[in-house]
């Protein structure tokens, strides 16, 4: 076989196998879609145990004609991780059947920690078709994908819709709620007396550091229409206001997942507006963020590759972007902050400890 690239015919069989993975990666996401809206982990999980396939399809309904297709999608999430296929023994015979896993756990709807509704936002048409605009948004100057899709920057967007506007924030809260274990034993808000939780939506985040430290105050600072129905409790308030503009003082300022949506030039402001916000507090003041270091020469390939993908995904949305420790580093020196401390979090996320 010749090949006017040079490459071995090997090589090229596995470019084409790159390709093609890549080519029909929509149908990872289509077929996520497809388990969440049909309520396949529901359905395992209230069945008690391993479900068998002639279970399934007569608890779906699914006809005749669609038997066929839907174990081959049953097949391809075991595959993929999402369920695993066991061997269970019943009065006559040894059967096939499918099992959840941590992965499909996550999308059993009611439990503590479900990010179905993330499934639902992200993959929502509105949100998720602007990425066919991808061409356009190269040579477009400042504008975002949702600005050439939506018609208007994201934020903007959701002020204007509530149904998204709701589906958006139902989708942050069933993330935050995996900060339940990752904040349960973490020593980050030892010693404090009151953090501001910056952007922190409907407060669970805030919730869970109540819970976990009673004697600590917190406030929930976002924009005015996420907050202005919520009432606070015990140690926890919210306030409607801009990070832009000011911050509550307290001892501490917390962010989750905010600094990725902005540019440097707007994470600079964010910053210098934190260190207004802790300057009273003395040597226990600080600035607590929770986010993505990437790091390739430390970490695992799959765990850099969904790093990378967010990072394609946040600058292309909302010309935002994930960033490196170096050049966070660079945004903390700019902003008059003298130390810093990186620890992981999660998965994929680290605890950054930013000290004036």
């Amino acid at each position: 076989m010749a090949s006017n690239t040079g490459s071995k015919t090997s090589e090229i069989f596995q470019g084409q196998v790159l390709l093609y993975r890549n080519l029909y990666g929509l149908v990872d996401a289509m077929c996520l879609k497809w388990m969440a809206e049909l309520g396949i982990p529901d359905i395992i999980h209230n069945h008690g145990q391993p479900i068998t396939f002639p279970e399934l399809v007569s608890t779906l309904q699914v006809p005749p004609t669609k038997v066929s297709g839907v174990q081959s999608l049953m097949h391809y999430l075991a595959h993929k991780g999402f369920f695993e296929i066991v061997r269970i023994h019943d009065n006559v015979e040894e059967k096939e059947a499918y099992a959840l896993t941590a992965a499909s756990e996550l999308l059993v709807k009611g439990s503590d920690l479900c990010l179905a509704p993330m499934v639902e936002c992200l993959l929502n048409p509105t949100f998720a078709d602007s990425f066919h605009q991808l061409k356009k948004w190269t040579y477009e100057d400042d504008l975002t994908l949702f600005n050439i899709s939506l018609g208007s920057p994201l934020w903007d967007f959701l002020n204007k819709n509530p149904a998204f506007n709701k589906l958006f924030n139902e989708a942050m809260a069933s993330d935050s709620q995996m900060m339940n274990l990752a904040l349960r034993d973490c020593k980050a808000f030892e010693g404090l007396e009151s953090i501001v939780d910056v952007g922190g939506g409907t407060g669970i985040t805030a919730k869970i550091i109540c819970e976990t430290f009673p004697n600590l105050k917190c406030i929930v600072l976002d924009r005015p229409h996420v907050v202005e129905n919520l009432s606070g409790r015990n140690n926890l308030t919210y306030v409607g206001g801009d990070m832009f503009k000011s911050i509550p003082k307290a001892d501490a300022v917390l962010f989750k997942w905010i600094f990725h949506n902005w540019n440097d030039n707007d994470c600079m402001k964010i910053l210098e507006n934190s260190k207004e916000a802790i300057s009273s507090a003395g040597k226990k003041g600080k600035v607590i963020v929770i986010d993505i270091v990437i790091n390739e020469n430390k970490e695992e390939h799959e765990i850099t590759g969904l790093k990378l993908m967010m990072d394609v995904h946040m600058a292309s949305v909302i010309n935002g972007k994930e960033r490196r420790e170096e050049e966070w580093k660079k945004l903390f020196v700019k902003a008059g902050f003298q130390s810093y401390k990186i620890s992981p979090l999660t998965g994929y996320l680290s605890l950054i400890e930013i000290y004036p």
